[in-house]
C-alpha cells in the first residue's frame, strides 16, 4: 500500500479540528456492495448480513468515537465490509454516550447485547470493536507525537476523565491492559504502522500483546502498511 500524507482520513480529522462538519465520518469507507440491514430494537442496533451468510456464527461490532460520538449510522459501512469479507452476519451496536452514559453504562450495554445473542443460540460470538469499542481505552503513540491533528494529548485525557467519570483508570474492566486476560479467547489485535506518515510503533496494542504473552493467551498483532 503506498503511503501518502494527504489521506481521506486525515482529511476528516483537520476538519474537525477546524470546527467544519465535512467531509462526513462515513464518507471515509465506499458502501460495502450486497449487505442487507437490519434495524433492532433488541438489542439496539443494525444486523448486516452479507450474501449468502454462514449459518451459527455472528459478529458483535462496537463502534468507535471516544465514547461522545459515533454511532452505528457511522460506522455502518465500516462493519458492512467487516460482515461481507468474514461471510458472517454482523451486528453494529448501539451504546450510551458520554455525558448522559458514563463508565461502566456501555460495558453493560455491550453485555447485554452478548447475553441476548446468545439467547438467539449462535454457534460462535466474534466480537469487534474500533478505536473505543475495541479497547474501552483511547491511547496511541501518535498522541505524544503531536502529528494527529484533531486528537490530541489533553482532548484524548479528557475523553477518558469525562468516560471514567471519577472512576479508577486502572480498574482492569475500563483499561484491558491491567485485565487478567487468561481466561480470553484467541483475540486479534490491529494497529497501523503509520498515522498522518508517522511511525506509531508501540502503544497500547503492543503492550497489551505483551501482557497476553505473560498470561498465555492466543493473539496476533497486525501492523497495516498504510495509514491509518
Amino acid at each position: 500500500m503506498t503511503i501518502t500524507t494527504r489521506d481521506p482520513n486525515r482529511a476528516l480529522w483537520e476538519a474537525r479540528a477546524r470546527g467544519e462538519d465535512i467531509p462526513t465520518w462515513e464518507s471515509l469507507s465506499p458502501e460495502p456492495a450486497g449487505i442487507e440491514q437490519e434495524s433492532v430494537d433488541v438489542p439496539a442496533g443494525l444486523w448486516l448480513r452479507p450474501p449468502d451468510a454462514a449459518t451459527g456464527p455472528v459478529v458483535l461490532a462496537i463502534h468507535g468515537g471516544g465514547f461522545v460520538s459515533g454511532s452505528v449510522a457511522t460506522h455502518r459501512r465500516m462493519f458492512g465490509h467487516l460482515a461481507r469479507a468474514a461471510g458472517v452476519a454482523t451486528l453494529a451496536v448501539e451504546y450510551g454516550l458520554v455525558p448522559d452514559h458514563v463508565f461502566p453504562s456501555q460495558l453493560d450495554t455491550m453485555l447485554a447485547a452478548y447475553g441476548q445473542l446468545l439467547d438467539r443460540g449462535p454457534t460462535r460470538v466474534a466480537v469487534a470493536g474500533d478505536s473505543c469499542g475495541a479497547t474501552l481505552e483511547a491511547t496511541g503513540a501518535s498522541y505524544g507525537s503531536g502529528s494527529d491533528p484533531f486528537f490530541t494529548r489533553e482532548l484524548v485525557r479528557g475523553l477518558a476523565a469525562g468516560y471514567l467519570a471519577g472512576a479508577d483508570p486502572r480498574d482492569p474492566l475500563a483499561a484491558p491492559l491491567h485485565a487478567d486476560l487468561r481466561r480470553l479467547p484467541p483475540t486479534y489485535l490491529r494497529r497501523a504502522r503509520w498515522m498522518f506518515g508517522v511511525s506509531v510503533a508501540g502503544g497500547q496494542p503492543d503492550s497489551l500483546a505483551a501482557s497476553s504473552r505473560a498470561s498465555s493467551m492466543r493473539r496476533s498483532v497486525a501492523c497495516s502498511a498504510g495509514v491509518s
